[in-house]
């Protein structure tokens, strides 16, 4: 029989157990995993800022602020404009110095680094509120003075101008590498799929210094082999059926064929496992970058065909794991269909993906005068001039796609 709640077969339930439990390796089990979240990220952030001692003006600030905040994390829009909503909206006259101080207050909450404005501030919030260390201080001196060379990785410049030598650079660089650019990405992506029930990822991937390590999430399914005793009585029709009676004979050769059921069972979920973890494996190998960064700039162009010749696998059993699995990361849940991409050339004859491209096209806008939006045709230029070969109606459908209106819908006077 099985010692588990899960109905997995009923060829298998009654001849099949659970290895047996051993308490000396507690210790080594991994900690299951305990779901995803259960609030969007502006509702996280509310009840966090709701256990504060704020009194009701430092609140309705907040809240405020809390609804400014963009699904990546960040907060684009400035301390002056949302002052303006709360006259506008609340009558409330409220000065930059009440905004900034509860706003400093927002930035410790979790995830670490939300309510940033930028890249940097957003590196350093994480910095500032872990655990102090040397790694940790010196890392927050190379972003705070030496940002723009570390992000170009002009790292002679850095070492000469900070009198560091390769080794400290390099735990500089391994403690950025930890840190999430994007504390809100994948945050909304984890909570429910498409038809409205909740993720539980059927991936782990963890980050130990640069090394990716991949695991399945099958806590809840246990260690399954068929029953010794089952074993035993179905080994007895080999041994000759001399004297027994004819129910006996019949009862042994049900037990035979119910054990052999059950075996085709437990090897068929093996085997189902190890395409599922030859088929991530490919994934992440091609992506190391984005896991890596969480840069959806890092995300390689990746077809299904692409992974079908690196596994060997049919391209519909590719496509199957690829519409139905997620991965948790260090930077959120993620559709495995996330990671698939077509490609274009850049005019330097490399290839990137078209996300990569969406990517750019959307802080190009984000970065824009609002009271002077870029046209199509601008943001065309600006993508040729970072060596991006796309035509004006391409910039137009990514732009539609991204949820970006026209240039004089984004006008803001």
């Amino acid at each position: 029989m099985l010692d588990y709640d899960n109905d997995y077969d009923d060829r298998a339930a009654d001849y099949a157990e659970t290895q047996p439990y051993d308490p000396n390796a507690e210790a080594d089990r991994r900690e299951p995993f305990l779901g995803v979240q259960t609030a969007s990220l502006q509702e996280y952030l509310r009840q966090q800022l709701s256990d504060l001692n704020l009194d009701e003006r430092q609140t309705i600030i907040g809240e405020y602020i809390i609804g400014s905040i963009e699904e990546d994390g960040y907060l684009r829009t400035s301390l002056e404009a949302i002052a303006d909503q709360l006259s506008f909206q609340r009558s409330m006259d409220v000065e930059e110095a009440e905004m900034t101080q509860v706003l400093q207050q927002i930035q410790g909450f979790e995830p670490a680094g939300v309510a940033a404005k930028d890249l940097q501030e957003c590196l350093l919030l994480q910095l500032k509120n872990r655990e102090q260390s040397p790694e940790t201080e010196l890392a927050i001196n190379v972003l705070e003075h030496h940002f723009k060379d570390f992000s170009e990785q002009r790292y002679g410049r850095i070492c000469q101008s900070m009198g560091l030598d390769e080794s400290q650079l390099d735990e500089v660089k391994k403690t950025v590498a930890r840190l999430n650019p994007k504390p809100g990405n994948g945050w909304e992506a984890s909570l429910l799929n498409e038809s409205g029930r909740q993720i539980t990822p059927d991936f782990l991937l963890e980050n130990h210094d640069g090394k990716l390590e991949l695991s399945l999430n099958d806590t809840s399914l246990p260690d399954l082999h068929v029953s010794r005793y089952y074993r035993q009585l179905a080994r007895k029709e080999k041994t000759g059926g001399k004297g027994r009676s004819r129910s006996e004979r019949e009862a042994v050769a049900f037990a035979r064929q119910k054990v052999e059921a059950a075996s085709w069972f437990i090897n068929a979920i093996r085997q189902r496992q190890q395409t599922l973890m030859h088929t991530m494996q490919a994934i992440v190998d091609r992506q190391k970058d984005f896991f890596l960064s969480g840069e959806e700039k890092k995300l390689r162009p990746m077809k299904l065909k692409d992974v079908a010749a690196d596994t060997g696998l049919d391209i519909s059993t590719v496509s199957r794991v690829g519409n139905s699995k997620y991965i948790q990361t260090e930077f959120g849940i993620f559709p495995l269909k996330f990671f698939f991409s077509e490609s274009m050339q850049t005019t330097g004859g490399e290839e990137v993906s078209v996300r990569e491209i969406k990517t750019t096209l959307k802080e190009i806008v984000d970065a824009e005068d609002k009271a002077h939006p870029l046209t199509d045709d601008a943001l065309v230029e600006m993508l040729q001039e970072k060596g991006y070969r796309i035509a004006r109606r391409t910039v137009a459908k990514y732009r539609e796609q991204l949820g970006i209106a026209t240039s004089r819908l984004r006008t803001r006077h």
